[in-house]
């Protein structure tokens, strides 16, 4: 019978070969699986890191088309603020002119008023002082009449004493 012993130990080696192939298949799927659980966390970390530095230049991005909106809106505000204070002082510096422009008629006016006083002043002063020419005359001629007189009456008086002298 170790013809048969044969067989039986075959037998076993060749399931045993099969059983060894079996744990070297599944020992080869097991590291192909792992490979390709590798692999795939590899390729998810890879994919990963891209979506958030995708992610950064996105906020990036937005921050920057933000900041360029508030820019924009900040720049029409103050152009618009610039254009009301434009008007408001173009209003004032008109208002002003006018003002200006009124006290300039006002000075004319009153250098007008001072001219004219001056001129009625100047004029009463003439007729005043031709006035007091005349009345200087009369007075002159009054003077010299009474000295006249008194230089007759004093010749009369000189000569009644000089020629009534031997009468005395």
């Amino acid at each position: 019978s170790p013809a048969m012993a044969r067989p039986r130990s075959a037998a076993p080696t060749a399931a045993e070969a099969e059983l060894l192939l079996l744990q070297k298949q599944a020992l080869a799927e097991e590291e192909a699986a792992k490979a390709k659980r590798e692999l795939l966390t590899r390729f998810l970390q890879d994919k990963l890191s891209r979506e958030e530095q995708s992610s950064m230049w996105g906020l990036h991005r937005v921050r920057t088309i933000w900041r360029l909106a508030q820019r924009k809106t900040k720049d029409q505000e103050l152009r618009q603020d610039i254009e009301i204070l434009s008007q408001t002082f173009t209003r004032v510096m008109d208002c002003k002119d006018g003002v200006i422009e009124g006290l300039v008629r006002d000075l004319e006016e009153a250098e007008e008023q001072q001219n004219r006083a001056l001129r009625s002043h100047l004029h009463l002063t003439d007729q005043l002082l031709h006035l007091q020419r005349c009345r200087l005359g009369y007075l002159e001629e009054g003077f010299s009449a009474q000295v006249g007189a008194l230089k007759a009456e004093f010749e009369t008086e000189r000569c009644g004493i000089s020629g009534g002298e031997g009468g005395w």
